[in-house]
């Protein structure tokens, strides 16, 4: 496999494409996202009209006795049986995932089978991490008459999820075949983003000056990601270990600024060969797994007294959308128990997932622009062609589309709540109901990433040059730069606490 990094062989390079070829022969899962995202936002809204329509949708709190953990999320719906909540939360995900996949042309029967077993198993693990002995904090122990906890809330399932993708993409090939359509964490995971912007927006409403804050500092993640990750990567990929830019640069891409879409692009602007995105996607799979496993469990022994520091850091550290939004989730749950253990202090449950999402998206943001630089640096000066010019419609083209629905239901939400001040607790009960479907679809990204990795096809891939420029770079000092930044911009700065 020593070859496969060579640079390819020089030849007349083939025509660019026009730009309807470039497009896929069915809707892209970026904008699928999008609109699913608003579909339940929009329904989530219904509140605001008197219109309980999402309220049967199903919840699971913490529990010790298994019966009593599922109840529909509105009291409108409190006669409904739980299993009958859940069979409805199931089957309205699968009409519309199922519409989804039409658009995106995938084989339906294939998806909706695929997708009943990610369902489940999925929703399995989050029950399982809902029980009381994981996920109660030391606030709760009493009322559930148990004596002990690992403190990690419900979201440790988020963790039983990855551990048992991981079981499935590693011991049956043959399982990971059948669930293929429906293994697609990057479609979950942005769908729940774009969800995740209007809860983000209710918290912004009750703690103004310090959401205007952290999305100032979020914003200065741009120069990190791009201006300082970015540059190193790519030299150190050249100067030291011989990859040809057709390689250095999508790897740089992927382990700077947000893994697979990253990688995707900028693969894409410059024409690189289909095995290039392939094999550094998975590979920022793997190690997204890795830093999703330990980083948060660091963060909660270092950094319970900086809270925002310790989202943002997930966010400039972790890569893939995915799994930085989740690691900020679990870093979240971590600290909010363990800063109530140690100083009795009860943050507000949000705020830090809710930097890490900010951090991270601030960074997606731009990465259209990037892919669109890179586009004309590699047409203009690296593989000029005869008549080409670079047109600034391929911004649009690469602009990750679901990013436009985090920022409508984020704007939404805040302009409805500044103008209506009266509507805000129907948006707050609006935007809980709408979150229920966002952590499914974080659930289901876990699962999703999980079963991605296997290691012993991307070994035999040729994966171990690859896998030791994103260790170097990685553990040697993007995770340590990233500190660096977080605490420089957000030391001092501290979530909002419960009230009362």
């Amino acid at each position: 496999m020593a070859t496969l990094f060579e640079a390819p062989v020089k030849h007349a390079p083939p025509p660019l494409p026009d730009t309807a070829t470039l497009q896929s022969p069915g809707m892209s899962e970026d904008w699928l996202a999008l609109c699913i995202g608003l579909f339940v936002f929009v329904l989530s809204l219904g509140l605001l009209f008197g219109k309980d329509v999402l309220g049967w949708a199903v919840t699971t709190s913490v529990w010790t006795i298994p019966g009593k953990a599922l109840a529909p999320f509105s009291k409108t719906y409190a006669t409904l049986p739980p299993l009958a909540s859940l069979a409805a939360t199931y089957v309205f995900l699968l009409v519309v995932m199922s519409v989804g996949a039409k658009l995106l042309r995938a084989d339906l029967k294939r998806f909706v089978g695929g997708f009943t077993v990610v369902f489940a198993l999925s929703y399995l693990c989050w029950f399982l991490g809902s029980w009381a002995y994981i996920a109660a904090t030391p606030d709760k122990r009493a009322a559930l008459k148990i004596p002990w906890s690992l403190n990690l809330t419900n979201e440790s399932g988020y963790i039983i999820a990855l551990l048992a993708g991981l079981i499935v993409g590693n011991c049956s090939t043959r399982a990971c075949g059948l669930l293929k359509e429906a293994i697609r964490p990057e479609l979950y995971i942005k769908t729940a983003i774009v969800i995740l912007g209007g809860f983000l927006g209710i918290a912004a409403l009750e703690q103004r000056a310090l959401a205007t804050s952290v999305m100032f500092r979020g914003a200065c993640a741009i120069i990190e990601a791009y201006l300082i990750y970015w540059p190193i990567v790519y030299f150190v990929s050249r100067r030291y270990f011989g990859f040809s830019r057709e390689w250095a640069a999508p790897l740089a891409s992927g382990i700077s600024i947000c893994g697979v879409s990253a990688a995707i692009a900028t693969a894409s602007a410059i024409r690189a060969r289909p095995i290039v995105p392939i094999m550094v996607s998975s590979l920022v799979v793997i190690f997204a797994v890795v830093e999703l496993l330990f980083l948060p469990f660091v963060a909660q022994h270092f950094l319970y007294g900086q809270p925002m520091v310790a989202g943002a850091w997930m966010g400039l550290a972790v890569k893939t959308d995915g799994a930085a939004v989740a690691s900020g989730a679990i870093t979240d749950s971590l600290i909010r128990a363990k800063a109530l253990a140690v100083s009795g202090i009860a943050y507000q449950p949000g705020w830090i997932m809710g930097v890490s999402a900010t951090v991270k998206v601030f960074i997606d943001i731009f990465i259209g622009v990037w892919a669109f630089v890179l586009a004309w640096v590699w047409a203009a000066k690296i593989e000029p062609r005869a008549g080409e010019k670079v047109r600034a419609r391929e911004i649009w083209q690469r602009f990750p589309k679901f990013i436009l629905g985090y920022v409508v239901t984020f704007g939404l939400v805040l302009a409805l709540g500044a103008a209506m001040p009266a509507l805000v607790p129907k948006i707050k009960a609006s935007m809980g109901q709408a979150n229920v479907f966002r952590a499914i679809f974080f659930v289901m990204t876990f699962f999703a990433i999980g079963t991605l990795s296997n290691f012993r096809k991307l070994w035999q891939e040729g994966i171990a040059k690859l896998a030791a420029v994103y260790v170097l770079c990685l553990f040697g000092y993007i995770i340590w730069v990233g500190l660096f930044i977080s605490w420089l911009f957000f030391h001092g700065v501290l979530p909002p606490v419960v009230k009362g």
